[in-house]
């Protein structure tokens, strides 16, 4: 099925809230019995009285290769699901099986949610805006002068296209990768003429963290089962401030040692609840709490 990418007035008009309608959405992906999303959704659309079931499609459980992600969506919508949010390793497959690409989704190339409206299996990209948001309320007023984001995947290429469309003046790259860190600075720089957007090697970070405003991290490096940390503890300082996308756990190995160093600090638990409450809100036409959703999510995270 062709995707055309269509006007954003259109994309991200929420639907209109029908109170009375059962709302049934889904989490498409591998590996995912054990995700938080499911109950973060559901426990904010009893608070706000709505009818509210999701489901995991965990493509691991139900033995089916990721190839098939273009055609489990067309199924959902075929079975009146009013959407889908999207984790790995299907948010660039699911694109096939999709009518529209909201614009933002087409240059990030990966979808994280699906709506079903008006016979229209629409992909949007929420990351993006659920990182800036976290980042306005969790860092209030920080400067965006000189970034530096180490990480140029799927999550690496959200943060970035999120923090350029805030204003970042500056914004360097760094990925183990090099290339894949030129891919993405020559995809989002056209569309942001007033930013500057470089690449560096992750060997030649500390110039530049000297320099920077703030440093993010979009890598797996500091989870659970990745140990470490993604830039020399010794390099940080009190003047930077540093986010972590990870949430699992919440206080990175990164995030304790910027903390040790008089850094201000974002969790990756923002962002992670503003793509959830950005989601929820495009398949239900309601716009959630998004403060009581951040603070069930800490509390499952903790459990």
């Amino acid at each position: 099925m062709s995707v055309q990418t269509v006007d954003t007035r259109g994309v991200f008009e929420p639907r209109v809230a029908d109170l009375c309608h059962r709302f049934v959405v889904g989490l498409l992906g591998a590996g995912i019995g054990g995700s938080l999303t499911p109950g973060l959704h559901e426990a904010e659309a009893g608070r706000l009285g709505l009818s509210y079931t999701y489901r995991v499609i965990d493509l691991d459980a139900l033995a089916r290769d990721a190839t098939r992600s273009a055609a489990l969506v067309r199924s959902a919508a075929d079975l009146g699901y009013d959407g889908l949010n999207v984790t790995h390793p299907s948010k660039q497959l699911v694109q096939d099986g999709l009518d529209d690409l909201s614009p933002e989704a087409r240059i990030l190339g990966a979808v994280n949610t699906i709506t079903f409206h008006g016979g229209a299996a629409v992909g949007h990209n929420t990351d993006h805006t659920g990182f800036i948001g976290g980042f306005r309320a969790g860092l209030p007023g920080a400067a965006t002068d000189l970034v530096l984001q180490i990480g140029a995947g799927g999550a690496g290429a959200a943060v970035a296209f999120g923090l350029l469309r805030s204003g970042a003046r500056h914004l360097v790259i760094a990925d183990i990768d090099p290339a894949r860190a030129e891919g993405l600075a020559a995809r989002l720089a056209p569309h942001f003429p007033h930013s500057e957007v470089t690449v560096t090697g992750t060997d030649a970070l500390a110039p530049y963290v000297r320099e920077a405003d703030g440093l993010v991290n979009t890598t797996p490096i500091g989870m659970s089962g990745h140990p470490g940390l993604p830039v020399d503890a010794g390099y940080l300082h009190s003047g930077l401030w540093v986010a972590d996308v990870i949430y699992r756990p919440l206080d990175t190995p990164l995030i304790r040692a910027a903390r040790d160093r008089g850094c201000a600090v974002l969790d990756g638990g923002r962002m992670v609840v503003g793509q959830a409450a950005a989601a929820f809100e495009l398949f239900t036409g309601v716009r959630p709490d998004a403060a009581r959703m951040l603070a069930h999510f800490r509390d499952a995270v903790r459990a």
